[in-house]
């Protein structure tokens, strides 16, 4: 993925151990990581347990907020390919407690059909 691509909010898949090393001290006890995307300085990460949706904020990145999104609390969400003219592929989840969907764009090196079967995977336990 390209510098303009993460500019504009497209995701990008990265390796689960690699995720687990940057943000190991995150997890719970036992949690695993079983994918993981990055944009250019955020990130998304889908454990056994929960969301963990990581905003770097600020000119330089130090400042970062940590959104955990337990699995039980999202009441919906879907999945839209790829099109002709759309190049992305667009993540929304509804939160119990929200209005509007979280939004997630994903570049088209990213398998979206792996993103909606780990989320029906863990929502529908």
């Amino acid at each position: 993925m390209g510098l303009f691509g993460g500019m504009m909010g497209n995701a990008s898949g990265i390796d689960p151990r690699a995720a687990a090393k940057e943000f190991g001290r995150l997890l719970a006890d036992g949690e695993q990581i079983h994918a993981a995307y990055q944009l250019i300085r955020d990130s998304l990460i889908f454990t056994d347990r929960r969301l963990i949706l990581i905003d770097k904020q600020g000119m330089t990145g130090r400042k970062t907020e940590y959104h955990s999104i337990p699995y039980r609390s999202i009441t919906h969400f879907s999945v839209e390919t790829a099109g002709t003219f759309d190049l992305d592929a667009e993540l929304k989840i509804w939160i119990s407690s929200t209005a509007e969907p979280v939004s997630q764009q994903f570049g088209k090196g990213v398998d979206v059909y792996e993103v909606q079967a780990l989320l029906s995977t863990f929502v529908a336990r």
